[in-house]
């Protein structure tokens, strides 16, 4: 016995929408994680953030970064992610060091790697 497919109905329908679970960004690394996992994961960070900081040499160890502050809207207590995220990126974006020669920026500790091999380019 065959199967069929009504292939005109098929073809009229709207594409299901696949909606990803709304997610937070970390002000320390500025990944991504749930709204569940967010607070198991910020304090994991923030110690390895410790640890890595006290190892850079002095003149790249950075002040521990401060968390954004988190308003709510109305008075259900209702919070705007968007909003939550812009400033939980710009953090971590603002941790970021600029090289002294070409001027990207970088992580204190990847910025003592990438200067290594960094060589100052020459216009042509």
């Amino acid at each position: 016995m065959r199967n069929f497919i009504n292939l005109s109905s098929s073809f009229t329908k709207e594409p299901a929408v696949i909606r990803r679970p709304p997610a937070v960004i970390c002000y320390l690394c500025g990944r991504e994680y749930g709204t569940h996992s967010i607070s198991i994961h910020e304090p994991q960070c923030l110690k390895k953030w410790h640890i890595e900081n006290d190892q850079l040499p002095k003149h790249l160890r950075r002040p521990e970064p401060k968390k954004p502050e988190i308003r709510s809207i109305g008075t259900k207590g209702y919070y705007d992610l968007d909003a939550i995220n812009e400033s939980a990126w710009n953090s971590a974006q603002s941790q970021l060091v600029p090289c002294d020669i070409c001027g990207r920026t970088f992580l204190p500790d990847r910025l003592i790697v990438h200067q290594r091999s960094c060589k100052l380019k020459i216009p042509k």
